[in-house]
């Protein structure tokens, strides 16, 4: 384990990392959305991931806007393959609970946390925002909690303009008592964790279908291509974030989700910004 690396995995914490460094090529569909921009969005660095290289399942035929959930270690399920039966006092078990009412007109945002929202280190950092403990295996370990620029008036902003939801691949024991210190206004609705991934192809990929929300309203923030690989088309994808104090990414991003939020469904948007 090199120094900037943070174990998550409490059975065996040898086998998993928070933070590897570890760089793979972007598809061609998300690049062209980065070209908005002054500043590149990719150069994707991957989090608790094992093999890159990840095949997206089969297109469906057929559009599914809230499909039943997936199983946990299997790929999301085709809609023309499923009958959706709906059952009194049954409903499906989804990862979020129904929405508010507060926030029924809200599309929803999917936000990543490490190398998107901050970055984390086993290694002192002198400016780091927090210091975490983390008990791995026994033992207490202080983890260096370094804020991305920006990220307070970006997630004070999509708390305004969307229901927000925190879904990372890290490990709760690590990412909770991290969320606590990073949202400060109770911007995130609901926060998703490691054991709420689809572990497909040696992948934690994060499946949008099963959070219980329409398709054409979800948008996900995230530095790895492999999280979204079930649903490019729903992307923002921001570039990895280590130490650069100057980075403006955040800040760059805000004008989209403007934008984005007064959508009544987020894909011709989207197509529109990576055709440019």
């Amino acid at each position: 384990m090199d120094n900037t690396s943070i174990i998550t995995q409490v059975a065996n914490p040898k086998e998993e990392e928070i933070i590897s460094s570890s760089q793979e090529k972007v598809s061609q569909s998300n690049s062209s959305l980065k070209k908005h921009r002054s500043r590149s969005i990719f150069s994707p660095f991957f989090c608790c991931f094992r093999n890159y290289n990840v095949e997206p399942p089969a297109p469906n035929n057929k559009p599914c806007a809230l499909p039943p959930p997936a199983e946990e270690n299997g790929s999301p399920p085709k809609c023309d393959q499923v009958q959706v039966i709906p059952i009194p006092n049954s409903p499906a078990k989804y990862l979020l609970p129904e929405v508010s009412i507060n926030e029924y007109s809200k599309n929803c945002v999917v936000i990543d946390l490490d190398e998107t929202l901050v970055h984390s280190s086993f290694k002192p950092i002198s400016n780091a925002d927090f210091i975490v403990p983390v008990e791995i295996d026994g033992t207490v370990h202080q983890v260096y909690v370094l804020k991305r620029p920006h990220v307070d008036e970006f997630l004070q902003k999509m708390g305004e303009l969307f229901e927000c939801v925190l879904f990372t691949a890290s490990l709760a024991k690590y990412a909770d008592p991290v969320a606590d210190l990073l949202d400060q206004w109770g911007v995130f609705r609901a926060r998703l964790f490691r054991e709420s991934c689809v572990f497909h192809r040696g992948n934690y990929v994060k499946d949008l279908s099963r959070l219980g929300r329409e398709l054409s309203k979800v948008i996900i923030v995230d530095n790895s291509p492999a999280s979204y690989i079930f649903h490019p088309e729903n992307a923002v994808p921001v570039q990895s974030w280590f130490d650069d104090m100057t980075d403006t990414e955040l800040l760059d991003l805000i004008p989209v989700f403007e934008g984005l939020s007064r959508e009544s469904e987020i894909y011709t948007m989207l197509q529109n910004l990576r055709a440019r």
